[in-house]
């Protein structure tokens, strides 16, 4: 190992260590530190075989290393600003080792960014995620009052800006640092748009002579969104680029369910249909904005009062103590009824008891709250057919699955051009034809990232451009609006050679973004032909 393999290595020994003192389980503490660590080095040249090394030595096919880096970057992404669920498990239990934890935790993000040469925007990331996870970790004193949460001094380069010493005296400071460091205009860090650091806010520090702040009043509700027809959420799907099978399949469920309600409106006997569905794809083709449309459809139907979308995975089901996950999917499960539940890689609730624990309370819920509650879990195909078959009351509430095909060439060139068009930017032909030239020359593998991979490239795209216009005094507006081969020119370099450059040949096809806040996800896939901007999409 090299040096800084070793470090990440013994970071993550520590975090076991503190973990098993706390009566937590060594491996998934240390699974959770890989998660972590594999988020925050996700944009560092070349961290991808030097994480594998630590994860899974003696590992040394390159698309199965980058194919596990990205899957545990995927996994992890959402605690670049908040704490870890087994962090938070302490923190809520009052346990005395939580600050140790949290330490430990801020040990593997130094260790993660060292993995490579890392940019100043991935170094602030990991900032952002120690102080969220030291500022959790802070547990009420003996007055009543949550302690002050300061910054460690990291060892691991720190860029020229002030880090600010967090507020944490008023209730609920802790969960506002989950959108990140206040003062530093980070929000939630984003390793492929930097964000460029602003002047500290003068209200993030509190003096010891300044008066306790006043309540802030209470804010005002945004307006509820406008009621949609069945007819525009299907015109909305239509108009989504591909996914030819999927639509079919969806206007099938619609006429089956509309035919159901209209029978038992004319007091007919209707067949209850199962709403629960399967969705079956690689990353990247759509499965969560579908599924977001299925809630509203729906709602539009009459069969949920909300059709709202709540997304979770394994980590936000499963708890950290035996007889917890129980309680943890009843609370996920009481936040998503009366919409739409959807589980991303659900084949990972196999294989243990916790997983076994989760499933068991899923198929309890379901039947419990089975007028208002629809499940959807999300896979590739084989493993998603072994999780459904593991419990018998998942395979006789899961009848319907809707595969999701990879998108052609066409289609993701379309994408590109619309992701570009709702951008202001459009793409001159020969920049067109150098993209159709790296679509063929990239292989489909598991871990393609498809929609992803047309909204990494036009990000990517977007930074050469900038970085070519640097120097111009006077730029015309053609030359801020174009995008030319010369901007996708290295992009294509690093798939030919990925030696040249010390770049991951995969990074291309990773996933760019962490969970977005509800109403501002940014999609790598678009599903408008219009210049609508994009939707995030999983």
């Amino acid at each position: 190992m090299t040096t800084e393999e070793t470090r990440l290595a013994e970071s993550l020994e520590q975090l076991a260590d503190v973990a098993a003192e706390a009566g937590i389980d060594r491996a998934s503490a240390r699974d959770e530190g890989l998660r972590v660590a594999a988020a925050l080095a996700e944009a560092v040249p070349g961290a991808a075989p030097a994480w594998a090394e630590v994860a899974h030595p003696g590992l040394t096919d390159l698309g199965r290393i980058n194919e596990a880096f990205f899957d545990a970057a995927s996994r992890g992404r959402r605690w670049r600003g908040a704490p870890t669920d087994l962090l938070q498990a302490l923190v809520d239990s009052r346990h005395d080792r939580a600050l140790d934890y949290a330490e430990a935790l801020t040990e593997v993000a130094s260790s993660a960014v060292m993995l490579g040469t890392a940019p100043i925007w991935v170094i602030a990331n990991a900032s952002a995620a120690s102080g969220a996870y030291l500022a959790a970790a802070r547990m009420p004193t003996s007055s009543g009052m949550p302690s002050q949460p300061t910054f460690p001094q990291p060892s691991f380069p720190v860029p020229a800006f002030p880090v600010p010493t967090f507020p944490g005296t008023e209730p609920g400071a802790e969960r506002r640092l989950q959108g990140g460091i206040p003062g530093l205009g980070l929000g939630t860090p984003d390793t492929m748009r930097p964000t460029v650091p602003g002047p500290m806010d003068p209200s993030a520090a509190t003096p010891a002579t300044a008066q306790p702040a006043a309540q802030p009043a209470t804010e005002p509700e945004l307006p509820a969104e406008p009621e949609r027809s069945v007819e525009e959420l299907l015109a909305e799907l239509d108009d989504m680029i591909g996914l030819d099978r999927v639509k079919k399949e969806i206007h099938r469920q619609v006429a089956l369910l509309t035919v159901e309600k209209l029978r038992t409106e004319a007091g007919l006997k209707a067949p209850k249909m199962s709403r629960h569905l399967i969705f079956v794809g690689n990353p990247g083709t759509g499965k969560t904005t579908v599924a977001r449309l299925v809630g509203g459809i729906y709602k539009a139907l009459g069969l949920l009062p909300k059709g709202q979308l709540v997304e979770v995975d394994r980590s936000e089901l499963v708890a950290g103590y035996v007889g917890q996950t129980a309680m943890k999917t009843a609370e996920v499960c009481a936040k998503a009824t009366g919409g739409v539940l959807f589980i991303d890689e659900a084949y990972a609730l196999t294989g243990d008891q916790y997983a076994e624990e989760a499933v068991n309370t899923l198929v309890k819920e379901m039947e419990d709250h089975r007028e208002d509650l629809v499940v959807i879990v999300a896979g590739y195909p084989d493993p998603m057919v072994r999780f459904i078959a593991q419990n018998p009351g998942l395979a006789s509430r899961f009848t319907t699955a809707i595969e999701f095909d990879d998108y052609s060439d066409d289609e993701l060139l379309a994408i590109l051009d619309s992701i570009a068009t709702g951008s202001d930017y459009e793409l001159t032909d020969e920049a067109r034809r150098r993209v159709r030239h790296l679509l063929e020359a990239t292989p489909r593998g598991p871990s393609f990232g498809n929609g992803r991979f047309a909204r990494n490239l036009f990000e990517q795209a977007v930074g050469s451009h900038a970085w070519r216009l640097r120097d111009a005094k006077e730029p015309t507006r053609d030359e801020l609006r174009l995008l030319t081969a010369d901007d996708l020119i290295e992009q294509l370099d690093v798939r030919d050679d990925p030696d040249q450059t010390g770049a991951d040949p995969a990074a291309l096809g990773a996933e760019p973004d962490g969970e977005a806040a509800p109403g501002e996800a940014v999609s790598e896939q678009q599903h408008h032909t219009s210049a609508t901007e994009p939707e995030d999409t999983a």
